[in-house]
């Protein structure tokens, strides 16, 4: 017998270098949600041809960019930024001029393939942003803070023009985020917050007032309007307007603690839940799976983003810090507001859940965020000085 067929080295043994600096704690988490969303998408999507073949494809091609973007090095991500920002910012123009419109929304342009540029700002705005805080880090003044506000605005001003309120508002809450995470002072965070608490309180007192007919509100849509209306009142319109709230909060409860089981949820397999692959899939999980299945599915997106805020505290970087604190927040807001429309808590926007709902745009864009978010994370293993690795 040849002696080399012992020194053949096994698939594992090649594979194991690659993913040496790795963070394997983040990418266990990854694997247990795409596997949570593979089962939900089976049973949700089973009677939608190759819709569970597509979602498989979609997971695939983001671990795909994560594993490659995992291996630039945040200087060169850092260096990436501006390009990257000015494409997209120069793409939303496009689109704003003669993008391509789909069901009253123009949010689409033609460039030999059709793209949504509202995405590639999800990672370009933090990018951005950070980029412009580590070229001013040491020396910030107030008008930095101003000019990073005006460097978010103008994206987001163009994605709400869309209309795009869902990708707007994630786009918003990761630059947010960056500028938060910078250092603004609480005595400018606050007051905001404080004033968003008051309207809400009364909008919720005034809603009968304010969402009677001939009512218009001033900056949002007629479709947007509604569907705050609907999430104060969904009986106003339950089999309109309402319908999935309503349903979406049936399948939810129906599943108690335990869930009706895999491949056995009525609201579901009957059809009475909207868009149960999509934007209302955790509403079909609700229902298999119980308030166990919610808890952890929580807890898997609460440890995601409590690692991604492990990593940014042990950055050596500002760009990395901050890099990596958008992407745990960016993953935050995903799962929050997914989960708060679905359950009545929040207006549907559609938004889908990360790795679980079906979607080949999210995915990828989920997945090139999580590969920025390992490249930091071997950045800070291979630290010449030896620095512990986050716990």
């Amino acid at each position: 017998m040849p002696l080399d067929t012992f020194d053949k080295p096994t698939l594992l043994q090649r594979v194991m270098p690659l993913l040496r600096g790795f963070d394997m704690p983040l990418l266990a988490l990854i694997a247990v949600l795409m596997g949570i969303g593979l089962v939900a998408m089976y049973s949700s999507g089973y009677d939608f041809a190759h819709r569970f073949d597509d979602h498989l494809r979609n997971l695939l091609l983001a671990l795909g960019i994560l594993f490659i973007v995992a291996q630039v090095p945040p200087q060169r991500l850092m260096a990436m930024s501006a390009p990257l920002y000015a494409i997209g910012v120069a793409l939303l123009i496009a689109v704003a001029l003669f993008g391509i419109t789909k069901k009253g929304a123009q949010r689409w342009i033609n460039i030999g393939v059709v793209v949504q540029p509202s995405e590639l700002m999800k990672i370009a705005m933090p990018l951005m942003l950070a980029w412009w805080f580590q070229h001013r880090e040491g020396q910030l003044r107030a008008l930095d803070f101003g000019v990073a506000v005006l460097l978010l605005a103008l994206p987001v001003g163009l994605i709400m023009k869309q209309p795009d309120l869902g990708t707007s508002l994630l786009v918003l809450a990761a630059g947010l985020s960056v500028i938060f995470f910078a250092g603004l002072p609480w005595k400018l965070v606050l007051p905001p917050v404080v004033l968003g608490a008051i309207g809400i309180a009364l909008l919720v007192a005034f809603e009968p007032q304010l969402c009677a007919q001939d009512v218009n509100w001033p900056l949002l849509h007629d479709y947007q309007q509604q569907r705050v209306c609907t999430l104060l009142d969904p009986s106003r319109d339950p089999l309109g307007k309402g319908f999935h709230i309503i349903q979406g909060m049936i399948a939810i409860g129906s599943g108690g603690f335990w869930g009706k089981g895999f491949m056995s949820g009525t609201q579901t397999h009957l059809e009475f839940i909207p868009e149960r692959t999509t934007d209302f899939i955790f509403a079909a999980f609700s229902e298999e799976f119980g308030l166990a299945g919610n808890l952890v599915l929580i807890t898997c997106f609460l440890l995601l983003v409590w690692r991604g805020l492990a990593i940014a505290l042990r950055a050596t970087t500002l760009f990395s810090r901050l890099v990596a604190g958008a992407v745990a927040t960016i993953f935050f807001a995903y799962a929050f507001v997914n989960m708060g429309m679905v359950s009545g808590l929040l207006p549907v926007v559609g938004v889908p859940l990360p790795f679980v709902s079906y979607g080949g745009t999210a995915a990828v864009t989920l997945g090139f965020a999580l590969g920025v978010l390992l490249s930091i994370a071997r950045a800070q293993r291979q630290e010449p000085e030896g620095l512990p690795a986050p716990l």
